[in-house]
């Protein structure tokens, strides 16, 4: 039940030669999401070993060409592949008038639908949800109206402790009962607070993506004891007033939102074409939030769930 984030670009703006824009995918109890889609970004998806045939659902934050130029061709290619079920995007205003465009242009007759989802993104709350998992919008401050995404886990269900079971011997009924979360009353009258007898078996986990932004303590509030942070850090601490002026963070923008956040561990990228060396942008974070890593292309960050056993 972890959750593991895939990078596939961490550029800002362009590609280069060395890294391409951003996107990344999401893996969540098996179920794999694509946020942001950059130019390169089936390619970097088969580089990784990933199908797109897998996804679930694509998260595009805003509508700037480095975060949406890779998304129209990756969908003619899941026509190609012969996918059938329908793929919902989950992006701000206008992209269905982009989407409306690319079907009618190019492709009239893929096999699938391609089902737009309008982001508010001045609103923070659920907009995806299953049995297992919630997305929730995260408004952002750029230049464009755009919103990070932060992925939550469900609890699981209740299971009820063997020891318990054994001691109390208790029947089918009640066990089923104390796994809705009721009490349990036994033959003697005696009362089993629910609390005492069952237990999560694992934590929940999170993961928030927070593209293209100001500096925000509303963001951070919002993300609050988030397990895995991605935040921006187009610019060096030093360039504090360009990055306010063009909509974007700072190394220290985003260690600051981790910290305040509470986050256990934060990955920064994006960054600007001017950095060779990247050492220097993760040297300020860490100086703010020690646990912070480069969001490096390939690689993969995975966060497990504290088990809990009272068997």
């Amino acid at each position: 039940m972890s959750i593991t984030v895939t990078i596939l670009g961490n550029s800002s703006a362009k590609p280069t030669a060395t890294g391409h824009p951003s996107a990344q995918v999401v893996n969540i109890n098996e179920q794999l999401f694509l946020v942001d889609a950059g130019e390169g970004v089936q390619r970097q998806m088969a580089r990784c070993g990933i199908s797109a045939l897998k996804l679930r659902a694509v998260f595009i934050s805003h509508l700037h060409g480095d975060h949406l130029y890779g998304l129209f061709p990756l969908l003619s290619t899941l026509g190609l592949y012969g996918r059938r079920t329908p793929l919902r995007i989950y992006a701000p205003r206008p992209f269905g008038e982009m989407l409306e465009g690319f079907m009618r242009l190019f492709e009239k007759d893929l096999p699938y639908t391609p089902e737009w989802v309008e982001v508010d993104t001045t609103k923070h709350r659920i907009i995806f949800e299953n049995d297992t998992t919630e997305v929730w919008s995260l408004p952002l401050r750029h230049r464009i109206p755009t919103a990070g995404y932060l992925f939550r886990q469900k609890e699981p269900p209740l299971n009820v402790s063997k020891y318990c079971i054994e001691r109390y011997g208790l029947s089918v009924s009640q066990i089923v009962a104390a796994k809705r979360g009721e009490d349990i009353e036994l033959e003697s009258g005696e009362i089993l607070p629910n609390d005492k007898i069952t237990y999560r078996p694992y934590g929940t986990l999170s993961y928030a993506y927070c593209s293209d932004t100001n500096y925000s303590a509303r963001l951070a509030r919002m993300v609050e004891g988030v397990d895995l942070l991605y935040h921006e850090a187009t610019y060096a601490a030093a360039e504090k007033r360009l990055a306010k002026e063009r909509g974007h963070s700072t190394t220290a923008d985003a260690a600051k939102v981790a910290e305040m956040a509470g986050a256990e561990k934060l990955l920064i990228g994006h960054f600007s074409s001017r950095y060779k060396d990247l050492q220097q942008l993760l040297d300020e974070s860490r100086a703010i939030f020690p646990n912070t890593d480069i969001a490096r292309e390939r690689e993969r960050f995975t966060i497990e769930p504290k088990r809990h056993d009272k068997s």
